[in-house]
């Protein structure tokens, strides 16, 4: 499954993030260098770019950025579970792959901290369903 969503407009950003949510099938991608067809299967990757204004059309520079949430989970209304990337400045594309997700449809948003501890909204929601 894949889908491309647009992050909401909150604090940080008109975040030209955009989320691709792809399916995990067989690939020569490093990102599954050392899984599994198995392992695989239970696997979500998400890429998208850092921001490059915040949400009244000031500018923000990639040293202004600190870290990535991605929240997630099985129920769209509470995401139970989260990732903190942190260093978010290191790259302007990220790619981040969830591992060991169980059979079902999961639930990803990402949000973005800038260094003065400001918080985005969360992103659109995306899913992915998990097989196996």
């Amino acid at each position: 499954m894949e889908r491309v969503i647009k992050l909401s407009q909150a604090w940080i950003a008109t975040f030209a993030l955009g989320i691709l949510l792809t399916g995990c099938g067989g690939s020569s991608d490093p990102t599954y260098s050392g899984l599994n067809s198995l392992d695989r299967q239970k696997t979500a990757v998400l890429s998208w770019s850092a921001p490059r204004s915040r949400v009244n059309g000031e500018g923000i520079r990639m040293a202004e950025l600190d870290k990535y949430i991605i929240r997630y989970g099985t129920n769209a209304s509470a995401l139970d579970k989260e990732i903190i990337i942190a260093d978010a400045q290191k790259d302007a594309d990220m790619v981040y792959v969830v591992r060991g997700l169980d059979a079902g449809v999961w639930y990803f948003t990402i949000l973005v901290q800038d260094t003065g501890g400001l918080l985005s909204a969360p992103s659109e929601m995306v899913s992915k369903g998990i097989e196996f």
